[in-house]
């Protein structure tokens, strides 16, 4: 079972419902792309962040914020879009905090991501 704190369960059952009978290929082929491409966002935010790319910075912490849902990672979602609530309001002032921790909620649901789709 998913740790709810990290990853939704619903969401987890509802992607394996979407290929019932699959052995989970589908989950697994979902869970592999999140994880290569997460990090990159996660890239995009501090570059952004450093060349003070507002928008830049907004429209990768609203594409980590989707792609979290999606895969049930309601943490770094929710961190995601308090980033991108942030970014749209003030600018890149004090996200620098939160950007951490969207690196720490994402090694999290990494993990949990791996072992609920092996």
């Amino acid at each position: 079972m998913p740790d709810p704190m990290i990853i939704d369960p619903e969401t987890i059952a509802a992607l394996k419902d979407l290929n019932p009978g699959d052995n989970n290929a589908f989950l697994k082929e979902i869970v592999g792309i999140y994880i290569e491409d997460t990090p990159r966002r996660l890239q995009d935010l501090k570059t952004s962040l450093a060349a003070l790319d507002v928008a830049l910075f907004t429209r990768s912490a609203h594409t980590i914020k989707g792609s979290s849902a999606n895969v049930g990672a309601v943490a770094l979602s929710s961190a995601a879009a308090r980033l991108e609530a942030m970014s749209r309001k003030d600018g890149l002032a004090g996200v620098a905090a939160l950007v951490a921790e969207c690196e720490s909620e994402y090694a999290r649901a990494a993990e949990e991501l791996r072992r609920l789709s092996s």
